[in-house]
């Protein structure tokens, strides 16, 4: 892992409405802006310094769930130091204790999966209405390469309470609680929550993901691993070209080297190698798939229309391109998570 040069202020500029969306006030994240100065310092000024000094605060008042929030800003984009590796211990403390205030039931597990020829461990979290795993589907998902499973609570909280579903939230390889790196081998570990997913409830596998996470659900429904799946933003062919990951804004190029366990920024061609070997064009040469959704905002800067636009006229897809809005529609989230839910209530009725 490495930092990269990078300007805090152009971060914001780039999630503040993102921040904003998961529940932390603009007056909160003005005030932190107006005191950072360094994307990477460990001190006063520094990023991961004055966002954890905001979650102590409010995790000094028992207002644990904010303080999760804050200590993923911390945390964000990659764990390049230990200073972000010690917030998103932070995170983890203060969601598990803001845990029994859940409008639904949560579990923490810690599942083996197969990798390489052996196996690793990953942490998962379950959300269920009832705990009665064995009597629903599944639902496994996941977010992008900066923006993990706990950041997303409030959609795995959504679909679990409104689409009939248990959720298993996780880190994809390349982020947050998973250990490897996100490779030409990370499909292995997506195989292997599907069949965790499969044991656990009552045979059905629904996957979402988000952003980076789209990609994995892409693999995962055009290949037939899981039963549903829904694609939202996801990178899946054109976003892999030089010549868009040549243009990629906000550090992204970084974010993604890291994601991939670099010790240094790669070249553009090392980039692409790597990139290349995740890109789903094979899988969208087939003309079958499960039952998908996918889609994505029109003014995605991060993703170009195309990797949406290419499912169209595929079986059983819905395609939505949404005007006026970004990467993963996130500023029409309120429109987009009900979306979501109620195709999912249909495919799993």
């Amino acid at each position: 892992m490495y930092t990269y040069d990078i300007g805090a202020q152009s971060m914001f500029d780039d999630r503040t409405a993102q921040f904003e969306k998961f529940g932390i006030s603009l007056d909160d994240i003005n005030n932190v802006r107006s005191r950072v100065t360094d994307m990477w310092a460990d001190e006063p000024g520094g990023w991961v310094h004055e966002w954890s000094n905001l979650a102590e605060r409010y995790a000094d008042k028992g207002e644990h769930r904010m303080a999760a929030l804050l200590y993923g800003c911390a945390k964000f984009p990659c764990l390049t130091d230990e200073a972000r590796v010690r917030a998103l211990r932070n995170q983890l403390e203060q969601f598990e204790l803001a845990a029994k205030d859940f409008p639904v039931m949560f579990e923490r597990r810690v599942i083996e999966v197969p990798y390489r020829d052996s196996t690793v461990d990953l942490p998962v979290h379950l959300y269920s209405t009832d705990g009665d795993y064995a009597g629903r589907p599944v639902l496994i998902a996941s977010g992008g390469v900066d923006t993990w499973k706990m950041d997303i609570h409030p959609w795995w909280v959504s679909f679990t309470m409104s689409a009939g579903v248990t959720t298993v939230a996780f880190d994809h390889p390349g982020t947050g609680e998973s250990a490897i790196p996100i490779d030409e081998h990370a499909d292995e570990v997506i195989h292997g929550i599907a069949d965790f997913g499969r044991r656990l409830g009552d045979g059905r596998v629904a996957h979402f993901g988000a952003s980076f996470g789209g990609n994995f659900a892409a693999m995962s429904g055009l290949s037939g691993i899981v039963d549903v799946a829904v694609e939202l933003g996801g990178p899946v062919a054109d976003s892999f070209r030089p010549e868009h990951l040549g243009r990629l804004p906000y550090g992204m190029h970084d974010i993604l080297g890291n994601a991939m366990h670099w010790d240094h920024s790669p070249t553009l061609a090392e980039l692409a190698a790597g990139m290349g070997k995740l890109s789903r064009r094979n899988l969208l040469s087939q003309q079958r798939n499960s039952p998908m959704l996918v889609i994505n905002g029109a003014d995605d800067y991060f993703v170009p229309q195309a990797d949406t636009l290419v499912f169209e006229g595929r079986p059983n897809t819905e395609v939505h391109l949404i005007a006026g809005t970004g990467h993963v529609a996130m500023s029409k989230a309120a429109e987009v998570v009900p979306m979501v839910t109620a195709w999912l209530g249909r495919q799993l009725s």
